[in-house]
């Protein structure tokens, strides 16, 4: 079976030689591609283990000055030619996540190794842009091209992470992967200005542009611009959901991939409009001085941000976003796009276990915090979780009540398939992470180094056991003949049925991955009105 070195994986690849100067260290090339054409202008990658590689390549004017709060403009024409050498900018960061990198033990330095980037800190500007390719070849292929949009909720991270590192389902699966920045938290979601619907959607609107990007280039990389697939995780997730029902974005895209992300519900743009009076309020102006507000540093914006704990995210204006992308159904723009849906069993675990009270929490204790967050299902829901998962634990059992992914993602697919067009299948992660005797089960994220075939990057985290290697052999295999053909079975996983309220066939991915008929279905009976 194939496996691959650590070694590469640390990013020590054929062709890569350290140069003084580069920037946060990355690695400078010795063997550049050749130069490819783009609408804008000339660009060069470099080569690495067969796969060229084009990072930083900006798909839009730098939304500075009075280009604050507006929709990403056209990128203008350069001259020469862009050395799209390494990772540029990351967007501002608004910190927050998960509670499990405070955890006491190897969880925390697991996670970063895979999903963490420090450099995102290091790198955040408003000047934030860019894209990054990575292609087999350079030739008229035309092969299929997947879009990644990244994970932080609407706050924080960025395409560079080395989960999303594209680099082995180019070379082994033959799709084009692109992964992309935006503005996020209040420079991409703030409702200000004489049209605050713009502002307050304009970090999606820069996904439009990147996908405007990929049409008008990405032949030139190898890639079929007809066939691109969307697909993102967490907030990723909801940014694939929102594209989906956006006009702007019609035509972008044929399918798209939702994991653990949002869709049946989306922000109010009056609640926005209060958000966005209190941050302005603290420099003194109202959310219509936009002029004023372009001119506040990006450092005071953010903490204005930070000090008003406003949460950030698309909102419905009626016009860039005109309804929830699933409610009350699936998106009609999406009819004739097949998707992939689906969540981890034990998304929470990220969130828990680093608190004060894991590993604690007595029956009573499980009782009251039922009731508190789902009222008189409280009890339903701790009876039907104890029925799926007996060997649970309390801590296990509260976090399972607060995976909302585990029923919204069913409801998902199920209005998707009630429309009667493309087809949809729905997943469940159960693969465990084996780093601190399992504590945290099969966490949010987790299906992303699978998906990627990266499980060599985090042998910390994930360990080096061959049918783990396996598993992100089919899982990737999975996600790349959905990207190229609309179908996401292949030899050596059970047939994958397509989902319907008639047999509601989940694949539960895992060492031995099977096909179960709605594991959660009592679950999703007592949220039934939840949306």
């Amino acid at each position: 079976m194939r496996r691959r070195s650590f070694i590469r994986a640390a990013g020590m690849g054929a062709g890569l030689l350290g140069v003084a100067g580069s920037p946060l260290g990355q690695a400078l090339p010795s063997a550049v591609s050749p130069v490819v054409p783009t609408r804008a202008g000339r660009v060069r990658g470099y080569v690495d283990d067969g796969v060229f590689q084009f990072k930083g390549l900006r798909y839009a004017q730098p939304p500075l000055g009075e280009l604050r709060f507006r929709s990403a403009q056209p990128l203008r024409p350069f001259g020469g030619i862009f050395e799209a050498l390494y990772f540029r900018n990351s967007a501002m960061q608004l910190s927050s996540g998960g509670s499990a990198v405070a955890y006491p033990g190897s969880v925390g330095p697991a996670l970063n190794q895979v999903f963490g980037s420090g450099r995102d800190r290091l790198t955040e500007s408003e000047d934030c842009l860019f894209l990054n390719v990575w292609t087999p070849g350079l030739d008229n292929a035309a092969r299929p091209v997947m879009v990644w949009f990244h994970g932080g909720g609407h706050n924080y991270g960025s395409g560079s992470w080395p989960a999303y590192d594209g680099h082995n389902l180019a070379r082994d699966h033959g799709v084009v992967v692109v992964t992309i920045n935006h503005r996020l938290n209040v420079f991409g979601y703030l409702a200000a200005g004489s049209n605050p619907g713009e502002s307050a959607n304009a970090g999606e609107l820069d996904l439009v542009a990147a996908l405007e990007w990929v049409r008008q280039n990405i032949a030139e990389f190898g890639g079929d611009p007809g066939n691109v697939t969307i697909f993102g995780q967490s907030g990723g997730g909801s940014k694939v959901s929102h594209c989906l029902i956006m006009p702007a974005a019609r035509g972008l895209m044929q399918k798209a991939i939702i994991q653990s992300g949002g869709g049946l519900s989306s922000g109010n743009l009056d609640q926005a409009l209060e958000s966005a009076e209190v941050i302005a309020a603290s420099f003194g102006y109202q959310p219509k001085d936009i002029g004023k507000l372009q001119k506040v540093s990006a450092a005071a914006l953010l903490a204005a941000a930070v000090a008003a704990k406003t949460r950030f995210g698309p909102v419905v204006d009626g016009s860039i976003v005109p309804r929830a992308p699933f409610s009350p159904t699936a998106p009609e723009a999406a009819r004739e796009i097949p998707l992939i849906i689906g969540y981890t069993k034990d998304e929470r675990t990220l969130y828990n276990v680093g608190l004060p009270w894991w590993g604690e929490l007595s029956d009573q204790q499980l009782v009251a915090r039922a009731a508190e967050l789902h009222g008189e299902r409280g009890r339903q829901l701790i009876a039907a979780y104890r029925q799926i998962h007996p060997d649970y634990s309390n801590d296990y059992l509260f976090a399972a009540m607060t995976n909302s992914h585990a029923w919204r993602a069913p409801k998902m697919a199920e209005r998707k398939a009630e429309q009667g067009g493309a087809p949809v299948w729905l997943y469940q992660w159960d693969w465990e992470a084996p780093v601190d005797d399992g504590i945290l089960k099969s966490p949010h994220t987790m299906e992303i180094p699978f998906v990627f075939d990266n499980v060599d990057k985090g042998p910390i985290l994930l360990g080096s056991a061959e049918s783990t290697f396996r598993l992100g052999e089919l899982a990737s295999s999975a996600w790349t003949r959905f990207a190229g053909e609309g179908d996401p079975n292949v030899p050596g996983l059970p047939q994958w049925p397509a989902y319907s309220v008639q047999n509601r066939a989940t694949m539960m991915f895992d060492v031995s991955s099977h096909v179960e008929i709605d594991p959660l279905g009592a679950v999703r009976e007592i949220m039934e009105e939840s949306d």
